[in-house]
């Protein structure tokens, strides 16, 4: 069944050498999000292949889990997530799998199509959040920094996470909405404001530097995405030439030129 969910970059069957020489018939299959991830992916699938690596990028859509494909050896690695969403999915579901590099840094963003400010939000107005936790927490961090709500004292976002349960006020009575990323991306017409991991915001074609009405801060932002690979692989041959691969200079390159800002590379 959930091969029926995905669909492939591209399906590459040559052998892969490696240093040792050592001949593997392989392919590695990466799996990511559609968009920022799938791009990057594409051109670092180029600059593997420069070192005898076959990799295919397999976007995964709709409601289907990377994490839980990858942890059921359907993928050998996957890039879609940053750290604390990768750590509570180990903890939440249990998953065999470690994160192995960075990769971006993606500030997430408030939009909105009836407001140019956050502040302009009106009393009552409607506001969709990330329903998984730590991009809830990074949204609610936003409001709170623009004195839109304010959390329980002690708060701290680096070393927590916090829900709707943690506003302690609410002056504008702002209507909150739990929505995954998916459905927030494609409804932002039907509420005032809504905060959108990027990865799914350019989807849409919204990136936070360009259409956002506020925008996380990138200091010390702690939410960095990653690659991650099963525990056992974890020192496979194969993973040090994917993660060349991946920080090389032309992933940097195009991260620069076509994301507008919204996307900082991490290595």
């Amino acid at each position: 069944m959930f091969k029926s969910k995905i669909k492939s970059a591209h399906v590459l069957a040559l052998s892969l050498s490696l240093v040792t020489g050592l001949v593997h018939a392989t392919t590695l299959k990466v799996g990511v999000r559609a968009g920022v991830d799938e791009e990057l992916w594409n051109v670092a699938a180029v600059e593997a292949k420069k070192s005898g690596l076959d990799v295919d990028v397999v976007v995964i859509s709709g409601s289907a889990d990377p994490n839980e494909a990858l942890n059921n050896g359907d993928l050998n690695a996957d890039s879609f997530q940053h750290i604390p969403y990768l750590k509570s999915e180990i903890q939440n579901r249990g998953y065999k799998i470690t994160n192995v590099a960075d990769t971006y840094i993606s500030p997430i963003g408030f939009y909105s199509n009836k407001f140019k400010k956050l502040e302009d939000l009106p009393n009552n107005a409607t506001v969709s959040l990330p329903s998984d936790p730590p991009n809830q927490t990074r949204a609610l961090v936003i409001l709170r920094d623009h004195k839109l709500i304010t959390l329980k004292d002690g708060f701290d976002p680096y070393n927590g996470t916090a829900t709707l349960n943690d506003v302690v006020s609410n002056p504008k009575k702002l209507k909150f909405i739990e929505a995954g990323n998916i459905i927030q991306a494609r409804s932002l017409n039907d509420v005032d404001a809504a905060a959108i991991e990027n990865q799914f915001a350019a989807q849409v074609n919204l990136y936070a530097t360009r259409d956002g009405i506020a925008i996380e801060k990138r200091e010390n932002n702690p939410y960095v995405n990653v690659i991650a690979v099963k525990e056992s692989d974890k020192n496979a041959e194969w993973l040090p030439a994917l993660i060349k691969a991946y920080q090389s200079e032309p992933v940097k390159q195009y991260i620069k030129t076509h994301f507008h800002g919204s996307v900082i590379p991490a290595f």
